[in-house]
Parts: structure tokens; C-alpha cells; sequence
């Protein structure tokens, strides 16, 4: 292991500079984030986005990264966390690569569990890109990294304006689905060509009528009377399965 450190001190300013990646003004700034925990640490290092590794000197699990002993309790500032495992990784904020043909877009997803599950789900059923809008919840947010498992190491992610991109991936062949329980298809149902855009809605408003306007497609997932509606990462999950399923 190289570059070893061993620091006690809450007010080092190694400490005070990693805390401030809680901040998301910061995380932008630099181009880094936190995750905590051995397995997201883990998926870090499989996936060459681990920078640094910060630790207790009782973890013994080792990274081939710089890394830097701390107390507990300096980990548990710069997690801010009130019960935190014993190591955090220093993480490079992930760079956008080829689209694929398999895109799930989402439009304004705001609770940081939904955005992490979704993520999860998109890697388990084989989409190729996620694209946020540019109101999404923050990617880097920690309770959407923990919600992921690591997830969002796996897929492409890429934030734009929803409206100019539909455009410019019609232009490419991708055809466009989304979720509108009026006048749509079941989502069995649907037939997908080689390249396609399928796009979730807001928790609460569902998508917006000028996306949905852009839209060659609708479909709906289909349920008991008795229930109104699914959580949006719920609802996400059963989609994209069923999708990955019949293609």
C-alpha cells in the first residue's frame, strides 16, 4: 500500500477539505464525491473511479489508492454520518460515455431512495444510460449513492435538457415511450425497436405534458383498482423488468 497517512486531528485540513464534499456546490467544484462503507468502497475500486481510500486502522480491508488513517470520529465528520463504517473512499465523479440503445429517461425525480432504486434496477434490467433532467435530485447526493449499492458505478449516467435531447435522439433513431395511463399500451405490450428512450415522470406530477407531447408512445403499468398509484422507483423496477423481459 502507498502514501500512507495516519491522521487524529478533526481540525486537520485534510479533514476540513473531504467534509466539504458534503456540500453539493463543493462535489461540483471538484469533481469528487464520498461513499461509505466497504462494498461501495468496493464498487468504487472495480469500476476505477476510487481516488483515495480514508480508514480506521482496525479495517483491514486495502485499496491500491493512497490511503490515510483516521479516527472514528473523523470519519464520522466527514461522512456526516452518526454511525458510519470504517472507511470512506474518495471518488471521481463518473464520466459520461457512448449512449447506447437502451436510454431511461427521468424527469424531475426528486427523493434521493427513488433516484439510488432506479439506478439499481436500470443496471439489473440492462438499460445502457440513464439521463436525469436538469431538476433531478443530485446524483452524488449520499443517500442516492447508498440507494444504488454501488449501482451508479455501473451505468452511464448523463444529466440533460430533456426537451432539446428528445429532439436530438429522434434525429438519431431512437424512438420515444412514455408512461400515461390515458390512451396508452400495457407495458407487455409494448414492441420495441432496436434503439428507444423510455421516460419516468415526477413522484408527484408525473411527466410533463411538453415531454409527453414528444412522446411517439404511451404506456402503463396495470393494477389492482384498489391501489391509485406505485411508488415511482417501485413502478420503474416492474417497467424495466417487464421491458427487459419480452426484448
Amino acid at each position: 500500500m502507498n502514501n500512507i497517512e495516519i491522521i487524529k486531528s478533526l481540525d486537520n485540513k485534510k479533514v476540513k477539505k473531504y467534509t466539504k464534499l458534503l456540500q453539493k456546490k463543493y462535489r461540483e467544484e471538484e469533481k469528487k464525491f464520498i461513499v461509505v462503507g466497504d462494498h461501495l468502497v468496493s464498487e468504487a475500486y472495480k469500476t476505477n473511479n476510487l481516488l483515495e481510500v480514508i480508514k480506521t486502522e482496525d479495517n483491514n480491508i486495502c485499496f491500491d489508492v493512497p490511503t490515510t488513517y483516521v479516527t472514528y470520529d473523523i470519519i464520522k465528520k466527514i461522512s456526516g454520518m452518526s454511525n458510519p463504517q470504517s472507511i470512506i473512499g474518495i471518488c471521481r465523479m463518473i464520466t459520461p460515455s457512448n449512449i447506447g440503445e437502451k436510454v431511461l429517461m427521468l424527469d424531475d425525480i426528486q427523493d434521493p431512495g427513488n433516484l439510488g432504486t432506479i439506478i439499481r434496477s436500470a443496471v439489473a434490467f440492462n438499460i445502457d444510460t440513464i439521463v436525469v433532467s436538469e431538476h433531478t435530485v443530485d446524483l452524488y447526493n449520499d443517500k442516492v449513492v447508498r440507494a444504488s449499492e454501488g449501482m451508479l458505478f455501473n451505468i452511464n449516467i448523463v444529466k440533460k435538457n430533456l426537451i432539446s435531447y428528445i429532439e436530438e435522439l429522434r434525429t438519431n433513431n431512437y424512438k420515444i415511450f412514455g408512461t400515461n395511463v390515458n390512451g396508452g399500451k400495457l407495458v407487455d405490450n409494448l414492441e420495441l425497436p432496436n434503439k428507444y428512450v423510455i421516460i419516468i415522470g415526477n413522484e408527484g406530477s408525473g411527466v410533463k405534458e411538453e415531454i409527453l407531447s414528444k412522446c411517439d408512445e404511451y404506456f402503463y403499468v396495470p393494477m389492482s383498482s384498489k391501489c391509485e398509484s406505485l411508488n415511482v422507483g417501485v413502478a420503474t423496477s416492474i417497467i424495466l423488468y417487464e421491458l427487459d423481459k419480452n426484448n
